[in-house]
């Protein structure tokens, strides 16, 4: 796998860099441009140089080039170990190099990133390019990264969705000035799409195939979009209603993050149970409407629920911990750091019913005291991860429970909190591969 970056074989030049007519010139790394950066593919190198000085270099050099003696497929594979950047220089060395470095095999990844280059240009270029050999389709490429790339506009979506119809993996998080048409385009015409990052893109408000998608596939509307893996984080404006129609197209979602959808209520989380029956992870951290009536809907996942994320969920209490550790016996990870509700009971019934939990966040829950961490050391002997973060009622008694129960533990966190140098260093003792995170300057 190839994977694209700035600079690419597709070279990615400063405009008022100097390119000679004969297609040398000279490529500047990403960290040298300061001003817009757009991608030009180079022309092949001439097959022969007209300087006698050059030539006779250019024949010596030759004579001692064994990588010249092996056959294409050898040198696509040496070829397929090289960083981007030094594929690019290869791709300038001859004519022969420069075809093999633009073998579509090499292709199979697209990644662009920073803010200053002309993204929509560049991947209208590498996809013109990539379609040499099959007129107007990339049947090789399967991924495109252009995290972070905020020029990046609709436009460039369409180009996506026009050109790799074999896509499986799309990510622009952080690339603000997407639109919902352009992801419905993507998602309606790239059929094998199963992982979908639009973080950070608050235009985006759902997910939905197109209209003309829609009545073309009818009367299976609704269960064509093949989407697995679904990140949100960030999109503000995302609404129930929004949740709604994601749940009523993309049924075989497993993994879902709605980080700080603040819109998201305990309603949406319904209609998301009623449609996602296999999800295993989910996150609604920060979603300040969802409560306890949303881990009731959420608990409907029962021991499909691998991972959950509730952090900074103020309305969830005890009671909807009692809802998940009922049903979700299997769950592995759970981090409800700032649900400030839950208490020593909400623990104790968790680590009784949660077994096999391997990670597991309750700092800022100030009413967890060292009473909690007993159940968990007497119940979750798998523990790897324990963080206690600004626990106020925890002290070193709580944590030596711990640390003489589960020796696995990995790591702890226990900054601002109230803990002895004696009740670390007893830590330490029985978990020696735990990485203890503090606040205590006498310990270290």
């Amino acid at each position: 796998m190839r994977t694209l970056s700035t600079p690419s074989p597709a070279l990615i030049c400063p405009p008022n860099s100097h390119i000679l007519q004969n297609g040398r010139g000279s490529s500047t790394s990403s960290s040298s441009i300061t001003g817009e950066t757009i991608a030009m593919v180079h022309s092949p190198p001439p097959t022969r140089l007209t300087h006698p000085l050059i030539r006779s270099a250019s024949r010596l050099q030759k004579e001692r080039a064994n990588i010249d003696r092996l056959p294409d497929h050898s040198v696509i594979q040496i070829f397929s170990f090289l960083p981007t950047n030094q594929l690019c220089r290869c791709a300038r060395v001859c004519r022969r190099w420069y075809n093999l470095a633009w073998d579509p095999h090499l292709w199979r990844t697209i990644r662009l990133t920073g803010e200053t280059i002309n993204v929509d240009r560049a991947l209208k270029v590498l996809t013109r390019r990539l379609c040499q050999d099959t007129p107007n389709v990339c049947l090789m490429l399967e991924t495109v990264i252009v995290s972070g790339c905020r020029r990046l506009t609709d436009r460039g979506l369409y180009t996506i969705a026009q050109c790799c119809p074999e896509l499986r993996q799309l990510e622009v998080s952080g690339c603000y000035n997407i639109s919902n048409e352009a992801v419905f385009d993507v998602v309606s015409l790239c059929p094998n799409l199963e992982h979908l990052d639009v973080s950070g893109c608050s235009k985006v408000t759902c997910i939905s195939l197109t209209r003309e998608a829609s009545i073309k596939l009818s009367p299976l509307h609704g269960k064509q979009i093949s989407i697995r893996y679904l990140d949100m984080t960030d999109c503000f404006v995302l609404e129930d209603e929004g949740l709604h129609t994601i749940a009523a197209h993309c049924t075989q979602l497993t993994h879902l993050y709605l980080r700080r959808c603040i819109r998201i209520t305990d309603e949406g989380l319904r209609y998301l149970m009623i449609y996602c029956t296999s999800i295993r992870e989910l996150s609604v951290s920060d979603c300040r409407f969802v409560s306890d009536f949303g881990m009731r809907e959420i608990a409907k996942l029962e021991l499909r629920l691998r991972y959950l994320s509730i952090a900074h969920c103020a309305r969830i209490t005890d009671v909807g911990i009692r809802y998940i550790a009922k049903y979700c016996s299997k769950l592995r990870y759970l981090n409800a750091r700032g649900c400030e509700g839950i208490t020593d009971h909400g623990v104790e019934y968790l680590a009784k019913n949660c077994t096999k939990l391997k990670s597991l966040d309750i700092g800022k829950c100030p009413l967890v005291s060292d009473a909690g961490l007993e159940f968990l050391a007497l119940n979750c002997f798998n523990l790897k991860r324990l963080s206690l973060k600004s626990c106020e009622s925890i002290t070193g008694q709580g944590l030596q429970i711990v640390a003489a129960n589960c020796f696995d533990l990995q790591m702890m966190n226990v900054q601002d909190c109230e803990i002895s140098v004696e009740a670390l260093r007893f830590v330490k003792r029985h978990c020696k591969r735990c990485i203890i995170e503090h606040t205590n300057p006498a310990f270290f």
